[in-house]
C-alpha cells in the first residue's frame, strides 16, 4: 500500500519548485497570488492595471513626477545654492542614470513601483568608490529581512538565481508603511477595493457578451403565423437605421409597441462602477476629475493653477519629499551641503497666466532677476538682466520723508543761485525756508 503524501509536504514542494522556476522568492509569490479579495477575484498589480481608473492614477502620478525637473545642489557659505555639476549623483539623476534609461524614464519606473508595489529598489553600481550607474530593480523579486545584527539584508532573485545586494549598494524608497522596513503593498492591503472593482467590470462585460440588448418589443394579442412574422420583419427593416429616422410606422393586427427603460439592476451596476472609480482615486489620493471622472460637481478649484496647486500640495508633495530625502541619504551620503530637489514650477508650464503672475511677483519683490526668468523659459540672457529690482511704492515712509526734505532743500538752493547769484546761500532769505 502506497504512503499518502501529506498536504503540507505537497505545498512545500510546490512552493520550492515555483520559487526556482519563475524566479520569485516564496514570500513575494504567495503575497501576490494569495491576495484573493472578498469578491473572489485574485488581485495582483498586473490584474489591477487592467482597470482604467488604476491605469489612469498610476500614469498620472508617475508621469507627473517624472516630468518635473530635478537637480542636485550644493549649498554655499552665504546660504545660496549652486548646481553640483561635478558630483556623480548629478550626472546620473539629471543626465543618464544608466546605459538604457533617460532620467524621466528612470523616475517613472521608480514612482510606478511605489504606487503599485509600495517600494522602489535601485541598485548602485560602483567602480571602486565611484558611483557610475543606477539600476532600478523589480520589487516583486526582492526580499527584505532584518538580521540579528539589526542591519537589513536585500536578497534579489533573477532567473532563478538569488544574490544578496550589499546595503551600501542599495537605495530603498519606501511608500506608506508601519514597520519602517518596507512600504505596504497597495494591491494586497486594498484587495477588497480593487477586487470589487474588477468583479463589477467583469459583470458589465458579461452583460454585453451574453445579454439581450433591445430598445423595445411589439405586443400582439393573437398568435402570429410564420408568414406574418416574416412580413413584420420585412416591414420593420424599412424603419431601422438613422436614414429612416422620423418615419411614421403603422401597426396592424392589434399590435402595440412597448419601449424598454433601464432596469434597476443595470442602474445599480452603473452606480457601482462610478463608486469604484471614486474609491480607487481615494486610495491613490488622486482627485477624480484628473482621471476623467467628472460626472459629479467638484468642490475643487476651478482654475488650472488652483487644480495644479491642490494636486501638488495634497498628492505629489509627500511623494517628492520622500524621494528627495532618500536620494540625500543614499546617494549624497547625508551631506548637509548637498541636496536634491524637484522644481515644482514645471507644473505651471501648462498655465501661461499663472506662470506670468508667478514671474511678475518674483521680479517685483527682487528674489529673481530677469535673466533668472529667461533661464527658466529657455531664453538667452540679456544685458543688464542680472540686476534685482523692487517696486518704489514699497519704500518705507521714513525714507520717503527724508528724500522729500532733501529734494526740497536742493530745489531752494537752485532757485537762490538763479535769483541771487552774488549772495551766498547761507545769507539767502530762502535759507530759513529750506
Amino acid at each position: 500500500m502506497k504512503e499518502k503524501k501529506q498536504p503540507g509536504r505537497i505545498k512545500s514542494a510546490i512552493v520550492n519548485w515555483l520559487g526556482e522556476s519563475i524566479g520569485l522568492n516564496d514570500a513575494a509569490f504567495w503575497q501576490e497570488w494569495y491576495g484573493t479579495s472578498s469578491s473572489g477575484k485574485v488581485v495582483t498589480a498586473e490584474k489591477a492595471l487592467a482597470l482604467a481608473s488604476v491605469w489612469a492614477c498610476v500614469r498620472l502620478l508617475s508621469e507627473s513626477v517624472s516630468t518635473l525637473p530635478m537637480k542636485v545642489y550644493e549649498r554655499a557659505a552665504d546660504g545660496s545654492r549652486k548646481l553640483a555639476l561635478n558630483h556623480p549623483a548629478y550626472q546620473l539623476l539629471c543626465r543618464r542614470p544608466n546605459s538604457e534609461m533617460t532620467p524621466s524614464r528612470f523616475m517613472l519606473m521608480v514612482v510606478a513601483s511605489i504606487c503599485l508595489r509600495g517600494n522602489a529598489y535601485v541598485e548602485k553600481k560602483m567602480i571602486g568608490t565611484k558611483l557610475v550607474s543606477l539600476v532600478p530593480l523589480l520589487p516583486q523579486c526582492m526580499k527584505v529581512e532584518r538580521l540579528d545584527s539589526g542591519e537589513l539584508q536585500y536578497t534579489y532573485t533573477e532567473k532563478g538565481a538569488k544574490r544578496i545586494i550589499p546595503l551600501k549598494n542599495m537605495m530603498h524608497i519606501r511608500g506608506f508603511g508601519l514597520d519602517g522596513v518596507c512600504g505596504m503593498m497597495p494591491m494586497r492591503t486594498g484587495r477588497d477595493v480593487f477586487g470589487a472593482a474588477m468583479a463589477v467590470e467583469e459583470s458589465a462585460a458579461k452583460i454585453f457578451e451574453n445579454g439581450i440588448q433591445t430598445s423595445g418589443f411589439f405586443l400582439s394579442k393573437n398568435l402570429l403565423t410564420k408568414e406574418q412574422r416574416q412580413k413584420n420583419r420585412e416591414n420593420l427593416n424599412r424603419f431601422v437605421g438613422s436614414k429612416n429616422a422620423g418615419k411614421v410606422m403603422v401597426l396592424e393586427g392589434d399590435m402595440s409597441y412597448q419601449g424598454i427603460t433601464l432596469n434597476p439592476e443595470d442602474a445599480q451596476m452603473l452606480e457601482s462602477r462610478s463608486f469604484s472609480i471614486e474609491e480607487i482615486c481615494r486610495w491613490f489620493r488622486v482627485p477624480p476629475f484628473m482621471v476623467g471622472h467628472v460626472d459629479k460637481q467638484s468642490s475643487w478649484a476651478s482654475s488650472v493653477e488652483g487644480m495644479n496647486l491642490l494636486f501638488l500640495t495634497n498628492t505629489l508633495r509627500p511623494m517628492l519629499v520622500n524621494i528627495e530625502q532618500e536620494i540625500s541619504r543614499c546617494l549624497l551620503n547625508g551631506d548637509e551641503d548637498l541636496f536634491a530637489e524637484f522644481s515644482v514650477e514645471g507644473l505651471l508650464r501648462a498655465d501661461s497666466a499663472g506662470r506670468s503672475a508667478y514671474y511678475t511677483t518674483a521680479l517685483q519683490n527682487g528674489w529673481m532677476s530677469r535673466n533668472d526668468v529667461r533661464r527658466l523659459e529657455n531664453l538667452p540672457p540679456i544685458e543688464g538682466g542680472d540686476i534685482y529690482t523692487v517696486q518704489l511704492n514699497l519704500t518705507p515712509l521714513e525714507d520717503l520723508r527724508k528724500n522729500s526734505t532733501a529734494a526740497r532743500a536742493t530745489l531752494l538752493r537752485d532757485v537762490h543761485n538763479a535769483v541771487f547769484p552774488d549772495i551766498p546761500f547761507e545769507q539767502s532769505p530762502l535759507k530759513q525756508a529750506a
